[in-house]
């Protein structure tokens, strides 16, 4: 099978999409013949090593959609020609083996494409949102970067739960588009003072809930547009990863909560049962809609590591694989 593999960390030419053997499953597992594969920011600090604990060599990517083509011992929940999208690392490949624990069935009326761009991204919102925060009808949630996959994943979450939404993002083309997608204000965090703009469409409140993932270009910002007993959900560090703030947020009772669904207790238990419960259902029915910019080639994985690099796409880019 083709398959891109990572020997060694670095830029984009340590990537090499070569003939690789064909993986058997597991018991527990199964093995997908992969249709497409979604893109994800921390695909390129794995490639150039700055992604802790990933080990060499490795195959590419991190989630997948396709169909099942051989089951493992004990495995009773899927089975062979099954349409499937989970979590799946090595899914930048023509095959990937999957624990069943990851595995979800595709909605009907996804497309394969679509179905790749939900797993990470949408698990990722889910889990922040449902799990952790679970803010409630009227609250007011802040979601950075809200152009990523995980943003406008998040953006659809909240406002499925009657929440008031805004979000940031690094261009007024994104701040645009994400005004398409329903939310209720949008701001370029780059060239806007975010806590006047959040204090003036919240009549001096703030916001209950905000969902950081730029980290330390734009923490303080956000700190400072939170509400009374406000909720942060930190999950990423795109722009610096060391953040300073003031004890004071103890003022305005500010909890401060980090989260990981690699490692978080509560993501087997708790997010991955209710996203197959209440998620996918309302794929299937349209209420939730994977955005996906564009899809490129298998063969142009490193054009999509680019792509990340620049930072111009809105939702996820997907590689479809022949």
């Amino acid at each position: 099978m083709k398959g891109w593999i990572v020997r060694e960390f670095g830029g984009l030419d340590v990537m090499h999409l070569e003939e690789l053997p064909m993986p058997s499953p597991a018991a527990g597992e199964v093995r997908v013949r992969v249709h497409a594969s979604g893109m994800n920011f921390a695909e390129t600090r794995m490639r150039s090593g700055d992604y802790s604990g990933q080990p060499l060599p490795f195959v590419a990517g991190m989630e997948m959609a396709g169909v099942i083509d051989a089951v493992g011992e004990g495995v009773s929940e899927f089975s062979v020609g099954q349409k499937v999208m989970g979590r799946a690392r090595g899914a930048h490949a023509q095959y990937v083996c999957v624990a069943t624990t990851h595995l979800m069935t595709l909605p009907t009326g996804i497309s394969f494409e679509e179905g790749a761009a939900i797993p990470v991204g949408w698990l990722t919102a889910w889990h922040a949102l449902r799990t952790v925060a679970k803010p409630v009808s009227g609250q007011r949630v802040l979601i950075e970067a809200v152009a990523s996959s995980v943003g406008s994943a998040a953006l659809q979450i909240a406002r499925e739960r009657g929440c008031w939404v805004a979000g940031t993002a690094s261009t007024d083309v994104k701040v645009a588009r994400a005004k398409e997608w329903g939310l209720d204000a949008a701001y370029n965090y780059k060239t806007e003072n975010l806590v006047d703009r959040v204090m003036a469409d919240t009549q001096g409140i703030g916001i209950d809930v905000g969902l950081m993932t730029i980290g330390e270009e734009t923490a303080t910002m956000l700190f400072d547009s939170m509400a009374m007993c406000g909720k942060i959900i930190m999950y990423g560090s795109t722009g610096g990863r060391q953040v300073c703030f003031s004890l004071n947020i103890g003022v305005r009772n500010i909890e401060l909560h980090s989260m990981s669904i690699s490692t978080s207790p509560l993501f087997m238990t708790e997010t991955m049962q209710s996203f197959r419960e209440q998620a996918l259902p309302l794929f299937a029915s349209g209420v939730f809609k994977p955005v996906v910019d564009c899809i490129l080639p298998l063969e142009d994985l490193k054009r999509a590591h680019e792509m990340i690099d620049e930072r111009r796409h809105f939702g996820k880019i997907v590689l479809r694989i022949d």
